[in-house]
């Protein structure tokens, strides 16, 4: 047990809120021990305290023990403080206790033993601070107390500090708190507007539009007036959900309450603009454009931006040159997305060779040429000026320094497929490769395709591998190339393992799977597989094609089911699926060798008009 010495004086009385921090003892070396206690970190510091007028103990010279010593004149024997009551805590003490050591719960504590007193009444700093310590330690549920005395002492946090309050809560996603507080700040109406607009503000970043709706019709029903931040951020929820004529009477509102001087005016321009030439109204937006810079008001590179895309998109493509002119000569055409517009434009209205003027208007202000706009550009001429003009179209391309990507090189060897140049699709298939582009499904499914078009199975199972080892899993156009090329050379075997892998992998075969493993085992002249797989498609419940029925016509007619051929050909009649020649002649002849010359009538009424339409 500790013992004390007769030159020790008692322990001074320490102040409540000290002594959840400190606990003290003495020693029987005449050293008074306290130790301190931080409730935050759990950490504890000793600090030794001696009586000068003993020789120190031997034991405490060594500093490697940590302790911190701390030499008191013989005067402190006397020099006690007197207690201090709880209920002489006072703000002051508070607020030093939130820039103190002090943990933030303990200071709460504190407040809670103050606000008991009947007389208490907290000001606005101490309430600052209260809040400002336990937002930042995001101690909600403190703070949800702290607001239901806003109203009952009708003493409000700063304006900052709200908006700083509401903007952690929103982020925290503390939504009903938010409501809570928006609620109980009410009355008080600068500091209200500013945390509707703090509120709304988070929850457009959340992409919370309704949400920010539902705060601006709260503010109107409180009979608080939104403001120039209120109006944005109500108008871009608005823009973002589609409500181009919600937009409109926001922007008209806020002008009507002489709002022109607002710092959100240029953005609020930049939303109803926006918001217009989403809506196809791009005129208006144009109208509105002019009107801001005849106000004074400078446009910045997103106005011309969404005004291009805006006349882009409806296919105005002289407007559209006009404004693109006007911003290139200002140096405001910055996004990538406003060159895309344009290619794309261009391409749907045929006009595909002013595609590389685009290109190079990107090259000359120093903006990258994607891979989506070359992209565009080699499949706009491959479908409004042939094959061979795309080709010409990647070549021209690359000598202006364009450096393809994934999705061109796959375009492009698309593309030498259908022209049938093995050499070049396997030339650039390479370069893809060596960049890196090695994953790349659509690549693959078109060599693998030309590969099994051509005979070479060898080859095409050697890119299947390859593929594999990549981790490129095979999707369903991969397994359709292969279907077809084994069955063209009668691989039955390797056909149906190809299908159980399908099956295994979790692939869905499609109608192109069907008609390619109806036509093998149909060449192979087992009619019987064919028509397990024609029932399994069926169950899938999607509809019969013209060449998926021009198979089951052969199937029936040379199995000599023909019950099953005059379903297939009424089915096709209710779904208005039509024959071609080859097919009308194939089913009729089916009929007539069968003896069914009702059947074959029925057929040549039916089908006669649709037969001399081809």
């Amino acid at each position: 047990m500790a013992t004390c010495s007769s030159d020790w004086s008692l322990a001074p009385v320490l102040h409540p809120k000290l002594k959840a921090l400190y606990s003290i003892s003495i020693s029987h070396h005449n050293v008074l021990s306290v130790t301190h206690s931080s409730s935050s970190s759990f950490n504890h510091q000793k600090i030794a305290i001696l009586n000068s007028s003993k020789t120190p103990s031997p034991l405490l010279e060594d500093s490697s023990s940590g302790i911190k010593l701390i030499q008191l004149s013989s005067e402190s024997k006397t020099d006690q403080q007197p207690p201090i009551s709880e209920s002489d805590i006072s703000d002051e003490d508070i607020r030093g206790l939130c820039n103190g050591s002090k943990s933030r719960i303990l200071t709460f504590e504190d407040y809670r033993t103050s606000r008991e007193r009947p007389d208490y009444r907290p000001d606005s700093r101490t309430v600052d601070f209260l809040v400002n310590s336990l937002t930042k330690t995001k101690r909600w549920k403190l703070i949800s107390i702290i607001s239901e005395d806003f109203r009952a002492f009708d003493v409000y946090p700063s304006k900052s500090t709200c908006r700083r309050l509401i903007t952690d809560c929103v982020r925290a996603r503390k939504f009903k708190m938010v409501e809570s507080l928006l609620e109980s700040l009410q009355e008080k109406k600068e500091i209200a507007v500013s945390a509707f607009g703090a509120a709304m503000r988070g929850y457009n970043k959340l992409h919370m539009y309704s949400s920010t709706v539902s705060a601006l019709n709260a503010m109107r029903t409180a009979g608080l007036l939104p403001d120039g931040s209120c109006y944005l951020s109500a108008m871009d929820a608005y823009r973002k959900l589609g409500g181009t004529e919600n937009v409109l009477a926001l922007f008209t509102e806020f002008e009507t309450g002489n709002g022109d001087g607002s710092t959100f005016h240029a953005q609020m321009y930049w939303v109803l603009c926006d918001a217009l030439g989403r809506s196809s109204r791009a005129f208006d937006a144009l109208r509105y454009f002019r009107e801001m810079v005849e106000k004074g008001l400078s446009p910045n590179p997103s106005f011309y931006a969404s005004l291009i895309c805006s006349f882009a998109g409806i296919r105005e493509a002289e407007i559209a040159e006009d404004l693109f002119q006007e911003a290139r000569e200002k140096g405001m055409v910055k996004d990538p997305a406003v060159f895309l517009k344009l290619v794309l434009m261009y391409v749907d209205l045929g006009s595909v060779e002013k595609t590389i003027a685009v290109v190079e208007a990107m090259k000359e202000s120093r903006i990258k040429v994607s891979d989506c706009i070359q992209c565009a550009v080699v499949n706009g001429y491959a479908t409004k000026r042939g094959l061979r003009a795309s080709v010409r179209a990647y070549e021209q391309l690359k000598s202006l320094g364009c450096m393809p990507g994934q999705v061109t090189y796959a375009s492009i060897i698309n593309v030498y497929c259908r022209l049938g140049l093995s050499l070049k699709v396997e030339a650039v298939f390479s370069e893809m490769m060596e960049k890196g582009f090695d994953r790349c499904v659509v690549a693959y499914s078109n060599m693998i395709s030309m590969y099994g078009k051509a005979g070479r199975e060898r080859d095409a199972m050697r890119l299947l591998a390859k593929m594999k080892e990549k981790g490129c899993e095979p999707n369903v156009w991969v397994y359709n190339s292969l279907l077809d090329m084994h069955g063209r050379l009668m691989n039955l075997r390797k056909v149906e393992k190809l299908w159980k892998e399908m099956k295994r992998r979790g692939i869905t075969p499609d109608k192109i799977s069907y008609s390619s493993i109806i036509t093998a085992y149909s060449k192979a002249r087992e009619y019987d597989e064919c028509l397990t797989f024609y029932e399994e498609f069926r169950m899938t419940g999607e509809k019969v094609d013209r060449v998926l029925a021009g198979i089951m016509v052969g199937v029936f007619s040379k199995s000599s089911r023909v019950d099953e051929l005059v379903k297939l050909l009424q089915d096709l009649k209710l779904h208005g699926t039509g024959l071609d020649a080859r097919l009308y002649k194939s089913s009729l002849n089916a009929l007539r060798d069968a003896g069914l010359q009702v059947h074959a009538k029925w057929l040549a009424e039916n089908f006669k008009c649709e037969m001399d339409g081809t």
